[in-house]
């Protein structure tokens, strides 16, 4: 496969800036360049408001749909080259999913940010290949993990990159909340100081999967709750999280996936001047 060109890419010294509230955004999955667009083009002119910056987030291939005939997304190649059309166009930093080892390398020739799903935490092979790549890696807590269980994964992912030989890229970890019961998540406050501490990198939280319901929507799909959204996140800034996942959409209820839990896209805006507001008392 013929990389498309990077030469768009942002040169911002730190991805996930300890110092200042950053954010995460996009759609769910990779959709056509027109909805794509509007939503990079949105977090564009948002930047601006967002101390740390903000990383364009969308997946070229959702690999754990509950159903096998879920839409997935577009697939790596075709993926990765509307990935490099938002970079082109906005000038944001990009991120992507990977699911498999052999991902990692063409993946990492294009975005900026490899992201390891919650479900595959544990997968040496990806998170060593994904440190291989000298790249920032955002690890996502299994939802059937405690906080110091990720100081494993991260771990993997530097021993990655030096068996590599290459520097380690900057490390975060995302707290996404923890199976209560089935087909519900809670979010234990606590656990981003826990994860400070124990891997060592910024803690980011996902307000948005945080509100999944598993298997709970129309059809045996995930439901979701997106009504909790503003006070998690609110919440979480509050008790330490360094950095924001918010997946967000013109109108999630026609987004072919995780539409009940995702930010309608004209509501992000507001919420991140709370959560700005929010990080600045805290630290004050």
């Amino acid at each position: 496969m013929t990389a498309p060109s990077n030469a768009a890419a942002p040169t911002n010294a730190s991805r996930f800036p300890s110092d200042q509230l950053f954010l995460i955004a996009g759609p769910c999955q990779l959709e056509d360049d027109t909805l794509n667009l509007r939503v990079g083009e949105a977090l564009a002119r948002l930047a601006e408001q967002v101390p740390g910056g903000i990383i364009f987030k969308a997946s070229f291939d959702k690999a754990n749909r509950s159903n096998v005939d879920g839409v997935r997304g577009p697939g790596l190649e075709a993926g990765l080259r509307a990935l490099d059309r938002v970079r082109a166009a906005t000038g944001l930093p990009i991120l992507t999913d990977v699911h498999d080892a052999l991902q990692c390398a063409p993946a990492a020739e294009v975005v900026d940010v490899l992201q390891i799903p919650a479900f595959l935490c544990r997968q040496t092979d990806l998170l060593v290949a994904a440190g291989a790549t000298g790249k920032p890696v955002n690890v996502k807590k299994g939802q059937w993990m405690h906080p110091e269980g990720m100081r494993g994964a991260i771990r993997k992912v530097e021993a990655g990159a030096n068996l590599a030989g290459r520097a380690v890229g900057e490390l975060a970890v995302t707290e996404r909340g923890t199976f209560f019961g089935y087909g519900d998540l809670v979010v234990d406050m606590r656990s981003f100081a826990r994860l400070r501490e124990s891997c060592e990198v910024p803690a980011i939280f996902d307000g948005t999967h945080s509100v999944q319901r598993p298997g709970l929507g129309a059809g045996g799909t995930s439901g979701g709750a997106r009504e909790y959204i503003p006070s998690l996140v609110l919440a979480a800034i509050a008790s330490g999280a360094q950095g924001l996942f918010l997946e967000t959409h013109p109108d999630p209820d026609r987004a072919p996936s995780d539409g009940p839990n995702m930010l309608p896209l004209n509501a992000l805006a507001d919420l991140m001047a709370r959560a700005v507001d929010i990080w600045d008392r805290v630290r004050r």
